[in-house]
């Protein structure tokens, strides 16, 4: 997603709207700009203080609140790029297990591996560790912060069964996360399409 510049001869309307409550958003203030002379893409970008979002004129507002929060979860996943070590990623699940688990959840190790494909993570319980796909890498944080707590759940409970999705409610991204993650396989099964077709 490239940071296009600001279009200012096609006179955008602009407007301020509250940044969505995450993590994801670094910024205190979003700004909507819509464009007439944009007709399909969108795209955002750093400007000072605040998040410039750069719309299509005919959005309705319920698809620019949905494209805002997509755009500063692609901004956020691209500043923080900067991998995370295996001894970051284990410093990270202890924490994730004091502030919802009760610090019962304690794993052995953590750390990222390449040869899970079809998975976001997996634990063995019986061994306490905890591995995390790198596909999960430049993800935003919350999103990796919500595996990590799936599978420090699974060291407590080893199946998806309803004492096992109590757990997961003490995290307040859960639902969020999990379409994030809906979102990006379902993103992956699309046909690649020209970007020019017609509607």
């Amino acid at each position: 997603m490239p940071a296009d510049p600001p279009h200012r001869a096609a006179d955008p309307q602009r407007r301020t709207v509250a940044s969505p409550q995450s993590r994801a958003s670094a910024t205190s203030a979003v700004e909507v700009r819509r464009s007439s002379r944009r007709r399909r893409t969108v795209s955002a970008y750093r400007e000072g203080d605040r998040t410039v979002v750069l719309i299509p004129a005919r959005m309705s507002e319920a698809e620019e609140r949905r494209w805002v929060t997509v755009m500063l979860d692609k901004l956020a996943a691209q500043e923080s790029k900067r991998m995370l070590g295996d001894d970051e990623l284990a410093e990270r699940a202890e924490r994730l297990s004091a502030q919802y688990l009760g610090g019962r959840a304690r794993p052995a190790s953590v750390r990222w591996v390449t040869n899970q494909n079809t998975r976001w993570g997996s634990c063995t319980p019986a061994e306490g560790s905890i591995r995390l796909s790198h596909r999960l890498q430049g993800m935003p944080e919350y999103v990796i912060d919500y595996v990590l707590v799936h599978e420090l759940a699974h060291l407590l409970v080893p199946g998806h069964g309803p004492s096992f999705w109590e757990l997961l409610t003490a995290y307040p991204r859960t639902e969020r996360a999990r379409g994030y993650l809906e979102g990006v396989v379902a993103a992956d099964r699309l046909p690649h399409l020209p970007a020019a077709r017609s509607e």
